[in-house]
């Protein structure tokens, strides 16, 4: 059995597409060719530093731009007591929780060049509206909980814990 070996290197210089033009907006020499980086490709420590903050606003308040999905999904979910209800409303009652107990990992890469990243102090505005935003998600499932009547919130669901004093007729004799 002769063993067949493919020459791939010979296929590009005896391309017939070598001739055409490059497609519109494409440079051959900037593809192609690799460049040296020039002094206008070169980012300075602080802008660097400045596109991490603004992607760290944007981790900050993706909690608040996840909630109007959030909460359309318990609106689809109903108002009764079903597994499929409970199971949307204990993700979204457990997710707050867990993205605050990550929090320092979610913005460590975000963390200026001169600090560490994992500290607490590290971007705190930051760090702040990203728990007002998850506490804000924590209150819709809450809300969620009491309008399908899970949360004791009226006189009725205490009465176990109710005492009553004598009756006024008894105390009389």
């Amino acid at each position: 059995m002769a063993q067949t070996i493919l020459e791939y290197s010979s296929l590009e210089t005896a391309s017939r597409w070598k001739n055409l033009p490059p497609p519109q907006g494409f440079s051959k020499s900037s593809s192609s060719v690799h460049k040296a980086p020039s002094k206008k490709a070169a980012v300075s420590a602080t802008e660097y530093d400045k596109q991490k903050e603004k992607r760290a606003w944007d981790v900050a308040i993706a909690p608040a731009k996840s909630l109007p999905m959030q909460a359309f999904m318990l609106y689809m979910s109903g108002g009764g007591v079903q597994i499929f209800s409970i199971g949307i409303v204990f993700m979204l009652l457990l997710s707050p929780f867990k993205n605050i107990a990550g929090m320092n990992e979610a913005f460590a890469q975000y963390a200026p060049s001169n600090k560490s990243p994992k500290a607490i102090t590290t971007l705190p505005l930051h760090k702040i509206v990203y728990i007002l935003c998850n506490m804000l998600t924590l209150g819709v499932g809450l809300w969620k909980c009491r309008s399908m009547g899970l949360l004791p919130t009226g006189t009725g669901d205490w009465l176990a814990f109710e005492t009553r004093g004598q009756a006024p007729e008894i105390s009389l004799f």
